[in-house]
């Protein structure tokens, strides 16, 4: 798995860089991401360990294997992840949405967060 991901985070989908370029270095609510990870047998496109964050970019064959798409979104989840879905030209046509969207999702995240006790 590890060599397909590595794979995959050389020949990235126009969407991906896209979404890269604006999530990379902490620019999104200073959260960590990381392209192309590694969960049990499947591969995040983009993870934030910190709030516990997956993204997803669907392009059109995801269309026909929606069934796969939602088990893999529901054992994501069971080990406690939040996953976004979004279609690559949702992205390509409108990043800034795409982001804003992200980004109430980290505030939420971040909100339900218990807060260290002093």
């Amino acid at each position: 798995m590890k060599e397909l991901a590595r794979a995959l985070r050389k020949n990235q989908t126009d969407a991906e860089k896209l979404l890269w370029y604006r999530l990379r270095n902490r620019q999104l609510e200073d959260c960590k991401f990381r392209r192309q990870q590694v969960i049990g047998s499947n591969i995040a496109d983009f993870l934030c360990l910190e709030p516990k964050l997956i993204i997803e970019l669907d392009g059109g064959q995801h269309a026909t294997q929606q069934d796969q798409d939602e088990q893999r979104t529901r054992f994501l989840e069971s080990l406690g992840y939040r996953v976004l879905r979004f279609w690559n030209h949702d992205v390509i046509r409108d990043i800034e949405s795409v982001l804003e969207a992200i980004r109430l999702v980290v505030n939420e995240l971040s909100e339900k967060k218990p807060s260290p006790e002093a």
